[in-house]
């Protein structure tokens, strides 16, 4: 039997603590022989039906997860089978998922790559996915402060209202993105953005930055100037980066970068090379979000939901009671 998890199910399970670690996870088990395939967008009527899938034998599972936009708010699922049996264990609704891995991704990149005295965060967006974004850098560094800048005064002071309940740091609405970028010791963008939200010229010695909110060739969230600064530059996969990041297709082009001098993640998380080697370095993680995060979260969460008896089992494939 499938079983079906819907957002509420996965809401009651998933915290920002399993989500790093589902995360970092992954990032292993694509070092050991797993397999992301980067996202594909097929065009369909006023709209794309997004799809990327990835298999991790670590975790011993496969699956995709897949969205349509254009047809009012996108709507995520994760099928998710086991990896040793084939067999489909559960169609998991997919949103609160999907904006807990994205930010647990920046808390990983911040973990290996941020100074570890880092105490100020500064944060440029304030949607959903911002929100995450915030939880998962305070759950790795010790912040004590928070600076939140948005374009509209009011979301941007209800959103630092809303990390205030959530947080022990100081939670600081400033007025702009300068007030946010030039105290920073680490960076988060997550906008809808397709010009750079901040000169990088405004970061200090030893920042780090998570570019997290761009994933197209034609968006783009920060300038030049900021990846010629960064002394390392870290995609989440190169592959993905070199289809979809307009931040670094753009510096490429500009001269400031070559494709070659990108590092994978993969790289950094399992050691193989430094995220940072000098206080005073500033580091680039540019996140446009893999499946394999996906999968590997969807795997604790099926798991935890076995557990605790969540979710309703539907017979597909003639009801066959073969054993997930």
């Amino acid at each position: 039997m499938t079983l079906l998890l819907t957002e509420r199910d996965v809401e009651s399970v998933l915290t920002m603590d399993l989500a790093l670690a589902c995360v970092e996870a992954a990032q292993r088990a694509l070092g050991a022989q797993g397999v992301n395939h980067p996202r594909r967008r097929l065009p369909v009527p006023d709209g794309q039906l997004h799809y990327m899938t990835s298999s991790l034998p670590g975790v011993d599972a496969f699956g995709a997860k897949l969205y349509a936009t254009g047809h009012g708010a996108p709507r995520f699922l994760v099928p998710l089978y086991r990896g040793s049996t084939g067999v489909l264990l559960a169609l998991i609704e997919a949103d609160w998922l999907g904006r807990l891995r994205t930010g647990a991704a920046s808390g990983v990149a911040t973990k290996f790559m941020a100074r570890a005295d880092a105490e100020v965060l500064g944060v440029i967006g304030t949607g959903g996915q911002a929100f995450t974004q915030v939880l998962a850098v305070c759950a790795v560094r010790p912040i004590k402060q928070v600076r939140v800048y948005g374009r509209d005064p009011a979301r941007r002071a209800a959103f630092a209202r809303s990390l205030g309940g959530a947080l022990t740091a100081e939670v600081q609405a400033v007025a702009d993105a300068r007030a946010a970028i030039e105290p920073a010791d680490v960076v988060v963008t997550m906008t809808s953005a397709s010009a750079p939200v901040f000169d990088g010229a405004w970061l200090k010695a030893g920042a780090h930055v998570n570019a997290a909110g761009s994933n197209h060739l034609l968006r783009r969230e920060i300038d030049g100037v900021t990846v010629a600064r960064a002394a390392r530059v870290v995609a989440d996969s190169v592959e993905q980066a070199r289809l979809e990041s307009g931040d670094l297709a753009a510096a490429v082009a500009e001269g400031a970068l070559r494709w070659e001098d990108v590092l994978e993640f993969t790289d950094v998380v399992c050691g193989r090379v430094p995220g940072r080697a000098a206080p005073d370095e500033i580091t680039l993680f540019e996140s446009h979000g893999l499946s394999a995060w996906d999968i590997a979260t969807a795997v604790r969460v099926y798991d935890l939901a076995r557990e605790r008896g969540l979710g309703v089992e539907i017979p597909l494939f003639g009801g066959s009671s073969t054993k997930a």
